[in-house]
């Protein structure tokens, strides 16, 4: 089963067995969500819709953006992402990563953020459903 690996280099921390997550963040200084819907595939990871909760410093809304229940919803056009290379640092906080059994920060599955690991990737990759270290 095609799944989601999160790691560095090749090397997988954690293997999460989902087909679709959205990706979710506090801006550093605004302190404003941001979302993004992905689904895993063979190829890589496929941008959907993207969401944010307001503007601010460096924080522009899209061109084609669309005010609905309180958030921009926009779409982007980018290729398969394989991997999502994020930055991942104390002073950030975390991600979260969410799916239909609700968000869990990125810590549930590789400790907190340090500044010795300051990266994290996401990729897609084969999956053993009972997989979750």
């Amino acid at each position: 089963m095609i799944g989601l690996c999160l790691g560095l280099a090749g090397t997988v921390w954690a293997t999460l067995p989902v087909p679709s997550f959205t990706l979710a963040w506090d801006h550093t200084i605004e302190k404003i969500r941001w979302e993004e819907d992905y689904r895993v595939t063979p190829h890589g990871l496929l941008l959907g819709e993207a969401r944010v909760r307001g503007s601010g410093a460096g924080m522009e809304i899209p061109d084609g953006a669309v005010l609905r229940e309180g958030a921009w919803h926009y779409l982007r056009q980018v290729p398969p992402l394989q991997p999502l290379r994020l930055g991942r640092t104390p002073e950030a906080g975390d991600y979260q990563l969410c799916d239909a059994m609700g968000c869990k920060p990125f810590s549930e599955w590789l400790g907190p953020p340090t500044a010795s690991q300051p990266v994290v990737e996401l990729w897609s990759c084969e999956s053993d459903r009972s997989a979750n270290s």
